[in-house]
């Protein structure tokens, strides 16, 4: 028994490693011209196209506004728009049939690519649930000693058995949806860091507060461009700053 659970961990484990690899060449070399802002319908279009496995949405599909958010597990500024400003947007927006909000995986390292496919695993209906317990408790599984044991934990928590959570690390399309999200989000809209938003087609970086972030809704909501609205939120790089 032990020794098929060290198989499955080692097999995750060199899976997520070869990622966060590939990630790292990726972004690290990515200079060329990517898009600041929509430069009209066909990137909006373009930026609608879901992952493999679909986009995990909140609200009306038809809202007048759409709120995608390009966003790590690891990533604490991420967290703190989950904590602080995500309540106030479903409260005043999503739940009104004003926004529909996306959300799509963006993970710069392995652990938070773990994160992701476990919250995938646990199926639609319950993926922004583990997805919210996974930024509220970042500092008990994604910073600490055991990452992936604790996340194990967590997900024990959650009613998924350690049989089923070894199965999802080991998950190709899981894994594969994960990883093509985050390469698109990159290569051809620019994601540079996390997290990112763009609303309406027009790209925000930063956890802005709630006291900045609901008037670029408002902006929306009226049909007004947004750009001119400097990019100061706190975000996370998506490369390494330090090798």
């Amino acid at each position: 028994m032990n020794q098929n659970r060290a198989i499955i961990i080692g097999f995750a484990a060199v899976v997520l490693i070869a990622l966060a690899y590939g990630a790292y060449l990726f972004f690290g070399s990515s200079n060329g011209a990517t898009p600041g802002r929509a430069g009209g319908s066909a990137f909006e279009q373009e930026l609608l196209v879901a992952g493999p496995l679909g986009d995990m949405t909140l609200g009306d599909p038809d809202a007048p506004v759409t709120v995608i958010d390009y966003a790590s597990l690891t990533c604490s500024h991420c967290a703190a728009f989950e904590i602080n400003t995500l309540p106030q947007l479903k409260e005043k927006y999503i739940e009104t049939g004003k926004v529909h909000y996306i959300l799509r995986d963006f993970p710069f390292d392995p652990v938070a690519t773990a994160g992701f496919m476990l919250a995938h695993c646990a199926g639609p209906e319950r993926y922004f649930g583990f997805v919210g317990v996974l930024f509220r408790q970042q500092a008990q599984w994604a910073f600490t000693q055991t990452p992936m044991e604790d996340l194990k934990a967590l997900a024990r928590q959650g009613g998924i058995s350690e049989e089923r959570f070894d199965a999802c690390m080991k998950d190709e399309k899981v894994f594969n949806h994960v990883k093509e999200v985050a390469t698109r989000g990159a290569k051809t809209f620019g994601v540079r860091s996390t997290p990112t938003f763009f609303i309406n087609g027009e790209k925000i970086e930063g956890a802005l507060p709630w006291r900045e972030f609901e008037p670029l809704i408002e902006k929306a909501l009226a049909g007004q461009r947004i750009s001119d609205v400097p990019a100061d939120g706190a975000s996370t790089p998506a490369a390494p700053a330090e090798e």
